[in-house]
């Protein structure tokens, strides 16, 4: 009998020989590497050579992502971090030389660790009972940490701990292996003997920003880099440091004002303006000398400098300002572009606000309850005044531009409203106050000498200015005899596609399927301001096709768009909503938008189109979608007939958003998101879920929040602001917030019975509607804006 060789046993010897050959293979190149590596940390010069032109090198070798080396502090009872590769973060880390930190530990106990989930407490107490992993840096930045491989730096000859290295994340997702292990031991023996022949630190090269240095904001190695990269990219050291190494820019105006001695004076966006100050300057020459004058008090002038030293030794300023008394404050080159903007304008046009009141004759004394006539030469500068502000506001992303006069001899201050909130602009002497306001009325039609009654009119700044925006007047007679203009700017623009309103997929869904009809009618409610009109366009840029007739009645006409017939609205003629959109029911229409229903006429004329084939759009001013359904049964229309035709009601606010580039990603606490359930649950306590069992809803809705917002690992990332120069306070731009009821059966039913808003508040979420504040909650989750702004707009 023939006996059959094992094949398997073969086959399975074959594999254990290939992979042993590969191993040392692996084995054989790490270590050539290694001692390539060894050779250039011998060459170099000092420590601080070796961390800045080894670092990646290091990390390649080894294949992390991230590396931290520690010294040990002069103390010697804690480490400090001499580099940290791949870590924005430019304060040192601190950890005491014990086991409440992994580094500390390795250091106490000068062993090697080799950790394949630093989160994984079971695995941390296997090691000591008192291990733990720093969560603090992970929580502040995002990041997740997971493999950690650390090994002491240990002087051979004395045996005194130097410090340690950390290789943090391997980039194959998995543990560092045992030729890693092996190795690190190797590095650490030849980092030793380098750190022991050369640790005298390079001396930190001069500059006015070296205290970045000395306060401990940035590491010397890093300072250097940064002046390297500036050389290289012919770039300004405050640029790069803030663009590549992300210092703030406040550290930066810190350091400055330590090397001057002077105060630092960061860049205000709210800053009131007195252009008085900048009469005598011309922009040019401020942008050449890098000075500017920014206030005067009692105290004295305030002058603002990139090198104060420098102009106070030439003495420019005392012969400008001879009787003033001169302090002197420092910034940073990026926030002294942004005040000489903020005083002399961002418009192409080269003539600043100062330039042309410095052309305005005036006489304060004579002249100071501004009633007198001013000179030609004086209106011809405030006719360019005027144009100067309004493009300034629509360059600045201004909606609304506010002038407010004051009584006596007080300027008149003009405020820009941005993303919601008002901000100062720049005042402006008594003396030109009537002269002003008479302008804005020549511009847009209005009676000059009606001073007592309220007049509302519209410029088309086409005519005087370079823009084509038409701008809504409206005058309002205020205290002490004085005239108030608030004008909003209606720039003409493109409709946001529906896709990229910022609507949720769940409402977005809804939405598409309900415009989609064939007749009906669908409302968009808020308050003024709340982006009605925008969100409404979108819905008519989405219905838009060749094959479709659509007519509009907008007062104004804010939006075009090509294929749509829009109609101005115009009162004085008689062209009032009702009597257009009769029109419109004798011009073949298939779609129609009405820009406003304020009264019973409109409403039925909207209610009969939609009942005779038309599909009909409008915009209504209440607070909630439930809350419209009552306010127009309470206008007399009639229930059954509404029920029939009602699609749906869209409720929508606007918050402010995160600004992209500054906001701080974290993680959230337990508390943090118990507290988000509570506030997002407490909506659905009516519905039939909650009412059987809260606890097992809440589980549900948490459940849709893990899948829809947290990571593979159960993870969320929440925003909060910090502020850079592109934002206010952390914000820029707004998101809407939206709560779109459907017209279901069950809702058309409690409307035919004339049903409290509550009933129909409960129909309308057991059908899917999510409320404004769950809606902003998601977006919250989505880490589009904070809770902080949600519950700002979302109040009861």
């Amino acid at each position: 009998m023939q006996v059959k060789p094992n094949n398997s046993v073969d086959s399975v010897a074959s594999v254990a020989k290939v992979a042993n050959e590969n191993s040392a293979t692996q084995r054989l190149i790490f270590f050539k590497r290694l001692q390539t590596l060894t050779n250039k940390i011998h060459a170099s010069n000092t420590v601080d050579q070796i961390v800045s032109d080894l670092l990646t090198d290091i990390c390649d070798l080894f294949d992390c992502d991230r590396l931290t080396i520690y010294m040990v502090a002069p103390d010697g009872s804690n480490l400090i971090s001499k580099v940290k590769k791949g870590l924005n973060s430019f304060k040192d880390i601190r950890l005491p030389i014990s086991d409440q930190s992994i580094a500390g530990y390795v250091a106490l106990n000068r062993e090697v660790l080799c950790i394949n989930d630093v989160y994984d407490e079971a695995e941390l107490r296997a090691i000591s009972p008192d291990l733990h992993f720093q969560k603090a840096i992970d929580q502040r930045t995002g990041y997740r940490t997971k493999e950690m491989l650390v090994a002491p730096i240990i002087d051979a000859a004395k045996g005194d701990l130097l410090g340690a290295i950390q290789f943090i994340n391997s980039r194959h997702g998995t543990s560092f292996n045992a030729i890693a292990q092996e190795g690190v031991r190797e590095l650490c023996e030849t980092l030793a003997i380098a750190f022991a022949q050369k640790n005298k630190p390079l001396p930190i090269p001069p500059s006015k920003l070296n205290g970045l240095v000395s306060d401990g904001i940035l590491s010397l190695p890093e300072f250097e880099l940064a002046i390297s990269a500036a050389r290289k990219k012919q770039a300004d050291l405050e640029d790069i440091l803030i663009d590549e190494f992300q210092v703030p820019v406040v550290k930066v105006g810190l350091a400055l004002a330590k090397f001057f001695g002077v105060p630092y004076e960061a860049w205000q966006e709210g800053r009131v303006v007195d252009v008085e100050l900048v009469k005598k300057l011309k922009r040019q020459y401020v942008e050449e000398n890098n000075w500017l004058p920014i206030s005067e008090d009692k105290s004295g002038m305030t002058i603002l400098a990139l090198d104060p030293e420098k102009v106070k030794t030439t003495r420019v300023v005392n012969l400008i300002f001879p009787s003033a008394r001169l302090l002197f404050k420092v910034t940073t080159k990026r926030e002294f572009k942004l005040t000489v903007d903020q005083f002399f304008g961002q418009s192409a046009d080269s003539t600043s606000v100062g330039e042309l009141l410095s052309g305005m004759e005036t006489d304060e004394d004579d002249n100071a309850g501004g009633n007198q006539e001013v000179s030609a030469a004086v209106e011809n500068e405030l006719v360019k005044l005027l144009n100067k502000i309004i493009v300034d506001a629509y360059q600045q992303g201004a909606s609304d531009i506010h002038i407010e006069p004051r009584p006596g001899k007080e300027k008149t201050l003009i405020r820009f409203r941005k993303d919601g909130s008002l901000s100062p602009y720049i005042e402006i002497p008594a003396s030109y106050r009537n002269a002003l306001l008479a302008r804005i009325k020549i511009m847009c039609d209005l009676d000059i000498s009606e001073k007592r009654k309220p007049q509302d009119g519209k410029i088309k700044f086409k005519k005087y200015g370079p823009l084509d925006i038409e701008l809504r007047v409206a005058t309002i007679p205020s205290a002490a005899g004085m005239e108030d203009v608030v004008m909003r700017i209606l720039a003409a623009g493109e409709p946001i596609p529906l896709d990229k309103l910022g609507v949720l997929p769940h409402n977005l869904r809804r939405l598409k399927e309900v415009v989609e009809k064939p007749y009906g009618i669908f409302f968009v409610c808020g308050p003024t301001g709340s982006g009605k009109t925008t969100t409404l366009h979108s819905v008519l840029h989405y219905l838009n096709r060749p094959e479709t007739k659509i007519w509009t009645a907008e007062d104004p006409v804010e939006i075009t768009q090509k294929g749509l017939r829009q109609v101005q609205v115009n009162r004085k003629a008689g062209m009032d909503f009702a009597t257009v959109m009769r029109a419109f029911l004798r011009a073949d229409p298939d779609v129609i938008m009405v820009g406003e229903m304020r009264d019973k006429e409109t409403v039925s004329i909207g209610l009969e189109a939609s009942l005779t084939g038309h599909l009909v759009f409008a915009t209504l001013h209440t607070n909630s979608a439930p809350e419209s359904i009552i306010r127009l049964l309470d206008m007399g229309m009639d229930p059954f007939n509404f029920a029939d035709a009602l699609l749906g009601i869209l409720a929508q606010r606007l918050a402010k958003r995160l600004c992209n580039q500054c906001k701080v990603a974290y993680q959230p606490t337990q508390e943090e998101l118990l507290s988000l359930l509570n506030e997002y649950c407490a909506e659905l306590l009516a519905t039939s879920a909650f009412q059987q069992n809260a606890e097992a809803a809440k589980r549900q809705v948490f459940q849709q929040w893990s899948k829809d917002y947290a990571d593979a690992k159960g993870q969320f990332t929440l925003y909060r602001p910090q502020g850079c120069d592109k934002c206010v306070n952390g914000y820029k731009g707004r998101i809407g917030l939206h709560e779109l009821m459907v017209g279901t059966d069950p809702v058309k039913k409690l409307i035919q019975e004339h049903a409290r808003v509550a009933q129909l508040f409960t129909a309308a979420l057991e059908d899917g509607m999510l409320t404004l504040k769950m809606d902003g909650i998601e977006k919250v989750l989505s880490g589009i804006t904070d809770m902080k702004q949600v519950r700002v707009v979302c109040i009861k």
